[in-house]
């Protein structure tokens, strides 16, 4: 068993792990001590200190900060006030930006409860809700299956003549245009062919489930209400790749979802899918942190070490988990997956608009009546996304502007609304599809105040690994925070630009390359905000 998921159980059965526990583990399992000081001080899910009565956890980034995150964060500091066996720690996101302002007692989500219940449920005063799927799961465009017993159909007609499907599938998610979702958008058909076609045994395939970008959500609703096809996607990489161990990594904030993950892939086995595959199928637990995000951070913790960035190449198609081949795709990618191969490429592309193929998940949050998770045709324009299906603007409030892909993308103007997203059109419009987190801005926000909420964010996530992303990070915040306090001094944000390129050109990995996006598209897009702080610094 993995050292990670080892210390995820220890950590389970004792609450905590003290120096005895580890000494104990060490000389039992031959582990040195240093190797689980290396990773204990590395994950944040670790504790190396008793555990309170009660554990609060309230987001700090941005759709829960415009969502009166602040004052939400003050009324349970207040409420726990003197309550010294009850810890509250502000967190990075929670993966609940529709439900924002998010928090979690004992790592059960409590959506849309208001501070004084959330206290309520920490002081064991209120009762918290059960932590289950859901037993109605809507019906989505993307399932194939008119009713349970059908799952798994398209799995078992490549069954049957599985050399023929080893070589046909990654042709046809070619030709239906399916590129990776989790903000990448590398072609997925050719990165199977890639592994596929690459030298090593035994070869892993791999589900990315670790969605942690603030204003991201769309996996987890996937996850929960269809695993069925998240697991199929993933079975059927793992035949095309010839992969004997196929993994779910998922964060360990998505306990619901893990265990419809857990239940789909004990239905499997029952079927006798797995052993007809010759495949071990589990469920990987990320002791946290959201670099893991990033698919060589996510291959090191899957050896269990420091989920630090590997420098490419070597890419994981050719040399991933234990240097051999890896296929790795994210939970909307794989979900496809069965539809596509049954209904064709043609039949997929057809579901898309303006030119762009096939469905799309978006995470929709912000400054929107009805902030959710939808599935609409790829290629929906923003403002059709809030229009026709978020319900419009919140108490019809113009819109001011809108992040399309998560934290990492550029913000936009609202006159660009109208553009599709998509990945060639949002990268023309100036910014990226990316994860598909849309994130809503209305007129009479601050946006460096926003911007700079999510450039602390990235320093906050920052593995700190590679000096450019560690340092270049922290004085980006610096700064910026400086500017916002109107502490800035003549042209003192004119060296974020230049900041910018050195992260870009120098970090190990993509956290570092887009990291200061949000600042540097408001300086573009919105110079009367940052004009307005720099003013307030010479009155």
């Amino acid at each position: 068993m993995n050292l990670l998921q080892q210390l995820n159980e220890l950590q389970a059965q004792h609450g905590w792990l003290s120096d005895e526990t580890l000494r104990a583990f060490s000389a039992e399992t031959n582990v040195p001590l240093f190797r689980l000081q290396e990773v204990t001080s590395f994950y944040p899910h670790y504790r190396r200190s008793p555990p309170p009565r009660a554990h609060v956890t309230v987001c700090r980034d941005v759709a829960c900060r415009m969502a009166d995150g602040p004052a939400y964060i003050d009324a349970l500091r207040e409420g726990l006030a003197g309550e010294s066996d009850v810890e509250l720690h502000e967190v990075s996101c929670l993966g609940r930006c529709e439900s924002a302002p998010a928090a979690c007692v004992d790592d059960v989500p409590l959506e849309r409860w208001s501070a004084q219940d959330v206290v309520a449920a920490a002081l064991g005063a209120k009762a918290l809700p059960p932590d289950e799927p859901t037993d109605t799961p809507r019906a989505w465009p993307t399932d194939p299956y008119p009713s349970r017993d059908e799952h798994y159909g398209v799995l078992r007609g490549l069954l049957e003549d599985r050399d023929r499907a080893r070589q046909e599938v990654p042709k046809l998610l070619q030709a239906a245009g399916l590129r990776g979702m989790g903000g990448a958008g590398f072609p997925t058909g050719l990165k199977w062919q890639f592994v596929r076609d690459a030298e090593g045994e035994p070869t892993w395939a791999v589900c990315n489930a670790d969605e942690s970008e603030p204003g991201t959500f769309k996996d987890r609703v996937i996850l929960e209400e269809l695993p069925h096809l998240v697991v199929e996607g993933l079975l059927t990489g793992a035949m095309v790749a010839g992969a004997s161990i196929a993994v779910v990594y998922i964060r360990h904030e998505y306990t619901r979802e893990g265990k419809a993950i857990r239940r789909e892939i004990e239905r499997v086995r029952e079927l006798g899918l797995l052993d007809e595959l010759g495949v071990d199928l589990s469920l990987f637990v990320s002791p946290g942190g959201y670099i893991l995000g990033e698919e060589t951070a996510l291959i090191e913790a899957l050896e269990g070490k420091r989920g630090e960035p590997r420098n490419k190449p070597p890419y994981p198609t050719n040399h991933g988990v234990h240097g051999k081949p890896t296929l790795m795709n994210n939970v909307e990618t794989f979900s496809f997956v069965p539809l596509i191969l049954r209904e064709g490429a043609d039949a997929w592309k057809a579901h898309g608009t303006n030119g762009a193929p096939g469905w799309k998940f978006l995470s929709l949050c912000g400054d929107v009546e009805k902030p959710g998770v939808y599935c609409v045709p790829m290629g929906t324009t923003v403002s059709d996304l809030v229009n026709e299906h978020g319900g419009g603007m919140r108490g019809g409030v113009a819109m001011r502007a809108f992040c399309p892909g998560g934290a990492s993308a550029p913000f936009l103007p609202a006159a660009k609304a109208d553009t599709p997203l998509d990945f060639g059109p949002m990268e023309e419009a100036g910014s990226m599809l990316g994860s598909g987190a849309v994130v809503i801005v209305a007129e009479g926000r601050d946006m460096l105040d926003l911007a700079t909420n999510l450039v602390r964010f990235f320093r906050n996530e920052s593995c700190g690994k590679c000096v450019p992303c560690r340092v270049g990070s922290t004085k980006a915040v610096t700064l910026l925070d400086r500017v916002l306090a109107g502490d800035a001094e003549g042209n003192e944000l004119d060296l974020l630009p230049e900041l910018d390129e050195t992260l870009r050109l120098t970090s190990i990995c993509g956290l570092g390359q887009v990291a200061l996006n949000p600042a540097t598209s408001v300086i573009e897009h919105f110079p009367e905000d940052v004009q307005k702080h720099m003013d307030n610094g010479t009155d």
